[in-house]
């Protein structure tokens, strides 16, 4: 797109083909720019700074700067451009900004001078003052257009302005007196003095003045006569010269109505051949004219279609190369994801067969760690039973409840049947219902259901009971 800045504008274009920025009037804004348009004109900054002199006396300094950019020069357009241009420049930043110069100067600048060298070199103090901040300005492409202090003002509590004031004006009051009652003085006596003299020269004046009206009374008499008889000469004198004058302007007349009409001759032929001379000039220039008016037009043409081809070229050669990187970045991009999913299929299966081989590893651990608590448990329970392993083997089966379990499924084998019931007794044990032979009984009632379940298990099964319990009787017997 095409972008035309104002008078008092600029454009400000950053972006793809701009190593830092560019600045112009107008120009053509290419995909992948970005442009700024900043005001040139000059905005004024009021300003109320407080200073102290190096009598360390407190003033107040109001002040007025005009400060723009500096349109002259291109480096601080540049400055301005990259550290102003986005802001406002009414904004709080670029105020505080300004601000801050001024303030900071103008406090070094008054506290190396005295209230007195300040308050009576405005001028240079303004000078020195707009110098310094200018100096400081560069920096950030601003100029001072106009600077103006106005009159230094007191700081509430410190009223040194006022009193020097309310001195100034007691010894012009005292002095106003002092010049009052001296010429009232001087009006006295000079005006007595008038008086006296003006009394004097009075009388010199009225007698002298009596003997002046009586000499030119006569004198006035005799130059009467006298002017009479000259007023007569010169009247006769005069009509001669009349007569001559007339008869001279008649002769000059006649010379002169020739003169003219040959004038008007000569001016009239004068006047055709300029014309004549003009009119080639204006058919010259009317020929000049026209030929520069083709040139532009041709000059026009052939600069706007050199820039149409050249943008046209641009922006051909800009979109070749956005789907040129189009294409490179979509190619980078899809290796890339094949790459991201090859390593993540690579550690899915490096984590699967990791898992697999802590699980195989854990569960050998497990059966390990198991076999030997086991091994642990049996040495144990081998040495308690005192290393006799048929005794371990039926705790072990007791302890597992195998024989409940072999119980359970031989009767759900025979559930309907009418399996052999043999019925075994020792007969009852002698004696009383003493303490050991209560306890003797239930040891005995302990035997006496032994028999008749190992001879079941015998039957169902055909296992025998260990050695160490004792053997069944043979199948004839009946105890």
């Amino acid at each position: 797109m095409y972008r035309v800045a104002s008078p008092s504008e600029y454009l400000v274009i950053t972006g793809i083909g701009i190593d830092d920025i560019k600045l112009a009037k107008k120009a053509w804004i290419l995909p992948g720019q970005s442009y700024i348009i900043f005001d040139m004109s000059p905005v004024n900054y009021t300003f109320e700074v407080q200073a102290m002199s190096s009598e360390k006396l407190p003033f107040m300094l109001p002040a007025v700067f005009t400060i723009g950019p500096r349109i002259d020069d291109t480096p601080s357009l540049h400055k301005y451009a990259k550290l102003i241009s986005r802001h406002d420049k009414l904004s709080s930043h670029v105020k505080e900004l300004v601000q801050g110069i001024i303030e900071g100067e103008t406090r070094v600048l008054a506290a190396s001078m005295t209230m007195e060298e300040v308050f009576k070199g405005t001028k240079e103090f303004k000078q020195e003052v707009f110098e310094k901040v200018q100096l400081e300005l560069n920096q950030f492409g601003l100029l001072i257009y106009n600077a103006n202090v106005k009159q230094l003002v007191d700081v509430p509590g410190h009223e040194y302005f006022s009193y020097l004031g309310q001195k100034t004006q007691m010894e012009a009051a005292n002095q106003a007196k002092v010049d009052v009652a001296e010429a009232r003085k001087k009006g006295e006596i000079g005006s007595k003095e008038r008086e006296g003299l003006t009394l004097q020269n009075a009388a010199k004046i009225d007698a002298e003045t009596k003997i002046y009206a009586t000499k030119r009374e006569g004198e006035g008499k005799m130059a009467e006569i006298k002017v009479k008889a000259e007023v007569k000469v010169y009247e006769n004198v005069r009509e001669a010269e009349v007569a001559e004058a007339n008869a001279e302007l008649a002769k000059k007349k006649a010379g002169w109505a020739k003169e003219a009409q040959v004038a008007e001759v000569e001016a009239a032929k004068a006047v055709a051949l300029r014309d004549a001379e003009l009119q080639t000039q204006v058919e010259r220039m009317n020929a000049l004219t026209r030929t520069e008016k083709l040139k532009a037009e041709f000059l026009s043409k052939a600069s706007v279609e050199y820039e149409t081809k050249v943008q046209e070229a641009n922006w051909d050669l800009y979109n070749k190369q956005k789907a040129a990187e189009a294409i490179l970045y979509q190619r980078e991009k899809e290796a890339e994801a094949q790459k991201a999913i090859a390593e993540a299929e690579f550690y899915s299966r490096q984590q699967v067969a990791d898992g697999e081989f802590y699980a195989k590893k854990k569960e050998a651990e497990g059966l390990i760690a198991l076999g030997q608590a086991q091994g642990a448990y049996l040495r144990n329970l081998l040495d308690a039973v005192g290393g006799n392993y048929a005794a371990m083997r039926d705790f072990m089966m007791i302890n597992s409840g195998m024989f409940q379990e072999i119980a359970k499924i031989n009767a759900e084998a025979v559930r309907g049947l009418q399996p052999k019931i043999s019925i075994w007794t020792n007969g009852a044990v002698e004696g009383g219902d003493g303490g050991s032979n209560g306890a003797m009984k239930e040891v005995a009632g302990v035997y006496k259901m032994l028999p008749p379940l190992f001879k079941t298990v015998h039957e169902q099964t055909g296992m025998l009971p260990p050695a160490w319990m004792g053997t069944l009787p043979n199948s004839g017997s009946n105890n």
